[in-house]
């Protein structure tokens, strides 16, 4: 017995038996983008994808921060080479761990990645040592603001599984805090 599905805006039949049910991540990843993916929210998630990638926009935010806050350009320079350097390790994590990006027909790709290598989300890394390294510049907490957003956009696009988006975070939080902590010291040896 055929039973209906959407996939892209159009219903059609499949069989019961023609592809298994997704279990584990992949069950989460097509679950969380059914609940959330909607045109506004896959729009803001492409812009936070572009804007993410290479950690570009990231290390450009590091650079206004540079040319505005003149007394602290240093810091603001080196947190940005940092938010960098979270980019290039997770970039290492991937070729070393080689896991591909999701392919299931439970779960839609919405947006082009540089490669097919899915372990750490880089997205993620640069994302959250941004927020750490610029929340010790701002004297604000920016983690809740940026990491959550960039995370779920991730899983919205397709593109990660959810430990990926974990892992990631978690990657970003620890090169983050080493910066920080190598920029008070640098900070106090001058």
């Amino acid at each position: 017995m055929a039973e209906p599905y959407l996939l892209d805006g159009v219903v059609s039949e499949k069989a019961s038996h023609s592809r298994p049910t997704p279990t584990g991540e992949v069950a989460l990843l097509a679950k969380v983008q059914g609940a959330i993916a909607r045109p506004v929210t896959v729009k803001a998630a492409r812009g936070l994808s572009h804007f993410g990638e290479h950690s570009a926009g990231w290390f450009a935010a590091g650079l206004l921060g540079a040319a505005l806050d003149k007394p602290r350009r240093r810091e603001w320079v080196t947190a940005a080479f940092g938010v960098v350097g979270a980019h290039a390790a997770s970039i290492a994590v991937k070729r070393v761990v080689r896991r591909p990006r999701p392919d299931d027909p439970s779960v839609q790709v919405l947006v082009g990645t540089p490669s097919r290598l899915s372990f750490p989300s880089s997205h993620a890394t640069s994302t959250t040592a941004a927020a750490v390294v610029y929340s010790g510049l701002t004297g604000r907490n920016l983690v809740p603001a940026l990491v959550p957003p960039m995370l779920a956009s991730r899983l919205v696009l397709g593109v990660h599984y959810p430990t990926d988006v974990l892992a990631g975070a978690v990657l970003g939080g620890v090169v983050g805090g080493v910066v920080r902590r190598l920029m008070k010291r640098d900070k106090r040896s001058r």
